[in-house]
């Protein structure tokens, strides 16, 4: 990226990179949200599209359950 020319373009740089940061906080946890969204949805197709692994992964899930010591 080049360098800005003058004192007061470096100035509106960082203050734009401020402005960034501030607002992508909000977005990073948009863009997690969907993600997660997405992630869950694509777990359940998998889980229609393959019932018999959906089945082994309960009954494996089932058994670390009954075996975990609190």
């Amino acid at each position: 990226m080049p360098e800005p020319e003058n004192e007061s373009a470096r100035e509106h740089d960082q203050g734009h990179d401020l402005g960034l940061a501030q607002e992508s906080a909000a977005d990073r946890r948009r863009r997690r949200a969907q993600f997660l969204r997405e992630l869950n949805e694509a777990k359940e197709l998998r889980d229609r599209v393959q019932p018999r692994r959906a089945k082994v992964a309960r009954m494996r899930q089932a058994m670390r359950m009954r075996t975990f010591r609190w």
